[in-house]
């Protein structure tokens, strides 16, 4: 007989409204897996995407979905059984992790759930001093700003290029972190300054005493003025945001700096970034345990933390995507399943 379980699945792409909270089979696990029981689960923009059908890429990126879906990557929670593979966890570990990213986005990873299944290899244990809110609060966004600032970690073929991306040194260097408000943003914010920049953070202006206390140097209110118009000569630009008129940051870097696109989408300035001697370079950021043991680090030491917006009870997942689609989100949106 299946075991059963609570989840938030999706039936059909479209709006919020489509989330439902249900029954559903309980995962099984493989011999490299281990289960885990989620306390908590983060919101992110790719289940944002899925849940809306990824009608922003091109049709033929777009998936062939075998509904329902279980949403979701980002979780905390207990290890409630192991694979006959697996040495390194035990039952009653406090873990954390990025299930299944990117290969599991399309289908739906399955994090908003009492259980999920997940590899082995793409579990941490939950750093110590923080709760399983900020911890399911950090994976997707511990992980990207971490490739893409410290270590990629991984040799997979980048889609979005023909070359690897490669971070650059970071100590001495001034970096601009666009959307520093958001969930990446926040944490790029802080990799910066903890790496040894210094750091300019772009936001709008609800977000400047946290941004300060976060280790900004400078605060640009992008609702009161254009920073390409007041910026000038920074060794890198990372844009958190995406959307259009990304290449307008080109104006920003001085000759042979580098522009780090988060969502590389709509960017339609590489001729003038060749002519500047600018790199501009982005990366998909993958699952990784190990990187989430050594980012971990930091969130036990405080040196970073994860700032989370609000909080919902797995049950309202719906409305969390609501508020996630609202904009001005300061951090993370996480659902809790205590």
């Amino acid at each position: 007989m299946t075991e059963m379980m609570k989840a938030v699945q999706l039936h059909a792409f479209g709006g919020p409204e489509n989330l439902r909270y249900e029954d559903a089979p309980r995962p099984t696990i493989g011999a490299d897996e281990v289960l885990v029981r989620v306390h908590a689960a983060s919101l992110n923009p790719p289940d944002l995407y899925l849940r809306d059908g990824y009608r922003a890429l091109p049709p033929e990126w777009r998936p062939e979905p075998h509904f329902p879906l279980i949403l979701g990557t980002d979780v905390s929670g207990v290890i409630e059984a192991v694979g006959e593979n697996v040495s390194a966890f035990s039952t009653g570990d406090e873990v954390y992790s990025m299930v299944r990213f990117p290969e599991g986005v399309m289908a739906g990873s399955g994090a908003y759930a009492d259980y999920v299944s997940v590899p082995a290899s793409e579990v941490a244990l939950k750093p110590h001093g923080i709760d399983h809110i900020q911890a399911a609060g950090a994976p997707m966004s511990l992980l990207t700003a971490w490739q893409f600032l410290v270590d990629v970690g991984h040799d997979a073929p980048n889609p979005f290029q023909s070359f690897n991306h490669k971070p650059i040194l970071l100590e001495g260097q001034t970096v601009m972190v666009n959307g520093a408000g958001g969930g990446v943003g926040h944490i790029a914010v802080q990799i910066a300054k903890w790496k040894g920049a210094r750091v300019i953070a772009v936001a709008s202006s609800r977000h400047e005493v946290l941004m300060r206390e976060l280790g900004a140097d400078d605060f640009i209110d992008y609702t009161k003025v254009a920073a390409e118009n007041v910026v000038k000569n920074v060794d890198l630009v990372i844009d958190a945001v995406g959307g259009k008129h990304i290449e307008r940051f080109l104006s920003c870097i001085r000759q042979g700096g580098a522009l780090f696109l988060v969502n590389p989408l709509n960017f339609t300035g590489q001729i003038e970034a060749t002519q500047k001697g600018i790199t501009v370079s982005t990366t998909q950021v993958r699952s990784s345990g190990l990187q989430l043991s050594e980012a971990g680090l930091l969130l036990e030491k405080g040196i970073i933390k994860v700032v989370i917006d609000s909080t919902y009870p797995l049950a309202m997942a719906s409305a969390a995507h609501q508020r996630a689609s609202s904009g001005s989100i300061q951090g993370k949106i996480v659902l809790t399943n205590f």
